[in-house]
């Protein structure tokens, strides 16, 4: 296998690597396996194969894959630096590793000492930011790597800072997201599209941060559809950053589907498979906004 083919391998094994890490980091929340390992890191309760318990296997699980992931990710760091001439590629993987090395060490600080769900609600956040650049790594290896490192299509200023508010505040309203799960306020809001049956429902507790979120989602869409029936007009119906204007917009939809899938289905056995599509979801919409924001560094003339 030539070195072009290892570092597509490398890149798309630390990306899919870092998904499942995502997975199951919102499968430890859901199933409230935090604990799983009492307050003993890198070990289980003071084993290094921990005693057979749904918690415990679920929390050192995603240890594991945490840790073998990173190791797949640096062997990837070690071939992009050595190999690679394309400096986007060793920027997204230089990153993806200080972003998990990040991740790893507000999770081991997680277990040892008590966090805030404000602070636990964070490294969902900084683990999405590093499945991103993994995902922008591995494009490098495709078709749209040239993309990446060219865009034909021009972005006037206004477009581009849009690009960037968008994401950002996508970035908030996940945050809210891992904020609802970690402080257990998915109860909050009982039925779906309404709230405890109403439109604007008493704002107290868990049902005001769940509602808070769920604006934010419904914001999101409306910004996302400006975004793309605006770049569509200026661009026409091709361009890469017109097709991933639409796909953001497909998974935004998707997205806050899948929110109301998992408020129908608490309680019901299908629950954690909700919340694992709604995590799969929110990763590929985030990735695709990072993609964008990626094509905003490289135009050169605004839209007349």
């Amino acid at each position: 296998m030539n070195r072009q083919k290892w570092l597509k391998w490398s890149s798309f094994a630390s990306m899919y690597g870092m998904l499942l890490i995502l997975i199951m980091g919102a499968l430890v929340t859901k199933t409230e396996s935090g604990r799983g390992c009492g307050d003993d890191w890198p070990l289980c309760n003071g084993k290094f194969i921990p005693a057979y318990t749904i918690e415990s296997i679920i929390e050192y699980s995603h240890r594991f894959v945490t840790g073998i992931v990173g190791m797949i990710l640096l062997v990837t760091l070690i071939l992009v630096l050595r190999y690679s001439t394309r400096k986007d590629a060793k920027w997204f993987v230089s990153l993806a590793m200080v972003f998990t090395v990040l991740q790893a060490i507000l999770g081991a600080m997680a277990v040892m000492w008590p966090q805030s769900s404000a602070t636990l609600a964070l490294h969902f956040g900084i683990s999405l930011v590093a499945f991103a650049l993994t995902l922008l790594l591995a494009l490098v290896y495709t078709r749209f790597g040239s993309m990446l490192s060219e865009t034909k299509q021009s972005l006037s200023p206004g477009i581009k800072w849009a690009i960037w508010i968008i994401t950002i505040y996508c970035y908030g309203v996940v945050y809210l997201g891992a904020f609802v799960r970690h402080t257990n306020s998915a109860g909050g809001c009982i039925g779906w599209p309404l709230c405890n049956g109403q439109v604007i429902p008493e704002l107290s507790g868990a049902t005001l941060i769940v509602f808070i979120h769920r604006l934010g989602a419904v914001l999101l869409l409306l910004l996302l559809l400006w975004f793309y029936f605006t770049v569509k007009k200026q661009m026409g119906d091709k361009g890469n950053v017109v097709q991933a204007g639409k796909w953001a917009l497909i998974f935004v939809l998707l997205q806050i589907l899948s929110g109301g899938y998992v408020t129908l289905s608490m309680g019901y056995d299908w629950y954690l498979l909700a919340s694992m599509l709604h995590t799969i979801l929110i990763s590929c919409l985030f990735g695709i906004l990072c993609y964008l924001c990626v094509l905003t560094l490289q135009g050169r003339k605004g839209i007349r």
